[in-house]
């Protein structure tokens, strides 16, 4: 079984449940928030001029940054600590979900035949940003798909509001101030407006749901028009994910992976993630593809991986491919559903 502690896994794996399941019942949202992205609500546990000396204080260091006040008058506009995502912060939901379950849930009918019609829609720019990265549009659409629903769900909060509160409050403070810096330099950029740099409680934003850091490092125009819009434009979501698993190690023309069959009596100490072997030591010890798709070249890294358990589904996991797409979320779970929704969807 896997469970999800992390607070940005299990946020991804919040988004993906509630996108991913059709009927109502098996369904498990995220938890509903007011309409408006500006929704600021009074902490009782800490004053208000508590917060506004951190704001202040924050924006001293933006302006020695080389932000404009402009900038900086128009990001906290508004901005209030908001009790509503500390509590969100503070009790978050654990899950803990077997493969099998996992798998129904997120590698879906539905998600697959939205995935299918979205690839049909996007087909010519998919194919330029792979030329351009690299990356195969299977592998693009299966995370945008566990994402953000394929853009449905980038979520409705003010970043910029989220990680002031998250900074302030201090469960994480270091960490939510560098993202706020962050956003604050996206801000200043031109990239995006305050009002539509929306995402979830914890600061994810737009299709890709990266955090400020994340698009300072990833995020490209590919479009041409000047920003960065991962919100909005189709092109900036599809590059910058390509550009994400291209930096972080992504190896044209090799698969991530593909489901195999083992021998009877395989020694399952073999398996996981770190136990690596060329392709040909594996065929050596009976390692075989479960359908026809071909594998790997022979020389190829790779290592076996039972995600439901001993005598379960069996994964041979080409790396770096793999691996790179493990960096965008550090789960066996969500990394095979995105080659398996990958491989359905571009099929």
């Amino acid at each position: 079984m896997v469970q999800f502690r992390d607070m940005f896994s299990r946020r991804r794996l919040i988004a993906a449940l509630a996108a991913s399941v059709a009927s109502p019942a098996l369904a498990s949202p995220q938890p509903a928030v007011p309409s408006s992205p500006l929704h600021a609500v009074k902490p009782k546990a800490a004053p208000q001029d508590s917060f506004s000396l951190f704001v202040a204080s924050v924006r001293a260091e933006a302006l020695r940054a080389g932000i404009s006040r402009l900038t900086l008058d128009r990001a906290f506009a508004g901005v209030q600590p908001n009790q509503h995502i500390i509590e969100l912060d503070r009790h978050q939901p654990e899950f803990t979900f077997t493969w099998e379950q996992y798998r129904s849930r997120i590698v879906s009918q539905a998600r697959v035949a939205k995935g299918r019609d979205r690839y049909a829609r996007n087909r010519d720019l998919l194919a330029r940003v792979t030329s351009r990265y690299g990356v195969p549009a299977g592998i693009i659409l299966g995370i945008w798909g566990l994402e953000s629903d394929y853009g449905a769900e980038m979520g409705s909060f003010h970043v910029v509001e989220a990680l002031a509160t998250l900074s302030w409050e201090g469960r994480r403070a270091a960490f939510f101030r560098s993202e706020l810096m962050d956003a604050l330099r996206i801000l200043e950029s031109g990239d995006i407006t305050p009002a539509q740099m929306v995402g979830s409680y914890a600061g994810a934003m737009g299709q890709t749901q990266f955090m400020p850091d994340s698009f300072l490092k990833y995020a490209v125009d590919f479009s041409g028009t000047g920003r960065r819009d991962i919100w909005n434009d189709l092109g900036c979501v599809f590059a910058s994910t390509a550009n994400y698993l291209a930096r972080e190690g992504w190896q044209a023309g090799l698969p991530w992976g593909r489901a195999v069959q083992l021998p009877q009596g395989f020694d399952v100490s073999l398996t996981g993630r770190q136990n690596r072997r060329r392709l040909r030591d594996w065929v050596d010890l009976g390692v075989r593809p479960a359908s026809g798709v071909p594998m790997a070249p022979d020389d190829v890294m790779a290592a076996v991986i039972l995600p439901g358990g001993a005598g379960g589904e069996a994964y041979l996991v080409y790396h770096p491919n793999f691996l790179a797409i493990r960096r965008y979320n550090p789960s066996d779970f969500y990394c095979i559903s995105v080659g398996l929704i990958g491989d359905l969807v571009a099929a």
